[in-house]
């Protein structure tokens, strides 16, 4: 059976060139971990992309992901710096491993100081390497990875990677490059729109951290040139895109913390059924709130139906608004369809379990976990192996 490997990502062209090298991995040894894997063969492991800009939720995509397909002793590669390892961007477990696309960062910081571009221009990124690596494990080779150290912004020894069955690969280019982006079978890319970014900062960067409005629209605007030339244009590309909007529930809307979140699906994606809510195929507004779902103001409001995204034709699944008891979402999860759910509820569960989580209470992290219960569906589906999983005497109240 080929090997799979799914992207959710931030598709781009590729760059036509890469400038010279002006800082240079060490030459030593890589660091390698003594730890218990599920060691993936040739033709058994899964790439799995997540991508999307800095600070728009990737980190916790991972958590949420990594808890779906199990797995122990889940930590930092070599225990971490803190336990008498090194400094790692990659986390494992006995079965999974998360690998930081910064790592493949062309130049350190002091490098980009002098080619004056930042780490999203394609020609700041070792395509070549990261190509050749990823195609390394997809035929069960133990790699020797970079590491991008993001505390002093060097690039430090190299660490190795054992393939195992499910490696998961998030940053900002998985799918720039058309030959990693053939590596890929399945992509997704977190859509996190500019009003909405704009408002995050906003409550982090002003209110949390004493930074003016002005600087933070300085650095917003300074960012974005290079985010919409080289990250963005890879959503063209994806399978699934979860798309972070302001609410439509309050007009003018400022502060962002009311969400409206769509869930789309490219339509005709092998090997994958896209979720729907009530009836397939129909065109549905429903808003639940009533006996069955506490809705505080401004309340929340679910759509569903066909679109074209891109150019694309897709299914979306559409959520407005936000929680007030997640013990509640499992009368919304028993109107959807097609969740890749195991056991009643479980969309629920996993929910609960992350109830502290950014995005639990709304459809950052609704959309998050159903999105993660279909990669393992798809997971399960092009392998022909199935994650087990633990199912509790009781899901919610």
């Amino acid at each position: 059976m080929s090997c799979v490997v799914l992207a959710l990502a931030l598709s781009v062209p590729a760059a036509s060139g890469f400038a010279l090298q002006t800082s240079v991995l060490p030459r030593s040894a890589p660091r390698s971990a003594s730890r218990t894997v599920v060691e993936a063969k040739a033709g058994d492991v899964v790439l799995i992309g997540v991508a999307a800009d800095s600070g728009c939720g990737k980190s916790t995509f991972m958590r949420r992901l990594t808890g779906i397909f199990g797995g122990q002793n889940v930590g930092p590669l070599g225990g971490g710096f803190d336990n008498g390892g090194w400094e790692t961007n990659t986390l494992v477990s006995d079965t999974t491993t998360v690998i930081c696309l910064d790592d493949y960062h062309l130049n350190d910081r002091n490098g980009r100081k002098v080619t004056k571009r930042t780490a999203l221009d394609l020609a700041e990124n070792n395509f070549d390497l990261m190509y050749e690596q990823l195609a390394a494990l997809k035929s069960g080779e133990t790699i020797s990875k970079p590491i991008y150290n993001h505390v002093n912004g060097t690039l430090d020894k190299p660490e190795d990677i054992k393939p195992t069955p499910i490696v998961i690969v998030e940053g900002l280019h998985p799918m720039a490059d058309p030959r990693v982006r053939e590596l890929l079978d399945f992509t997704l890319y977190l859509d996190i729109t500019d009003d909405v970014k704009f408002a995050w900062k906003i409550q982090r960067d002003m209110i949390e951290r004493g930074h003016s409005l002005e600087s933070i629209q300085a650095s917003i605007e300074a960012r974005k040139p290079d985010f919409d030339a080289f990250v963005a244009p890879q959503r063209e590309f994806a399978d699934v895109v979860i798309q972070v909007l302001p609410t439509q529930l309050i007009p003018d809307d400022k502060e962002g913390k009311i969400l409206r979140v769509r869930f789309i699906q490219k339509d005709g994606k092998e090997s994958y059924e896209p979720a729907y809510l009530f009836d397939e195929g129909s065109t549905i507004e429903w808003t639940p709130c009533g006996k069955k779902l506490t809705c505080s103001y401004p309340g929340i409001k679910f759509a569903y139906g066909p679109d074209v995204f891109l150019g694309n034709e897709v299914t979306v699944v559409e959520m407005d608004g936000k929680f007030d008891n997640l013990q509640e979402l499992i009368y919304v999860e028993s109107h959807l369809s097609n969740t890749a759910t195991k056991f009643y509820g479980e969309l629920t569960q996993q929910m609960i379990k992350m109830g502290d989580s950014p995005g639990s209470d709304n459809g950052t992290g609704f959309f998050q976990t159903l999105a993660s219960l279909k990669i393992r569906e798809f997971y399960e589906t092009v392998s022909g192996k199935t994650v087990d999983v633990q199912v509790p005497e009781k899901v919610a109240a």
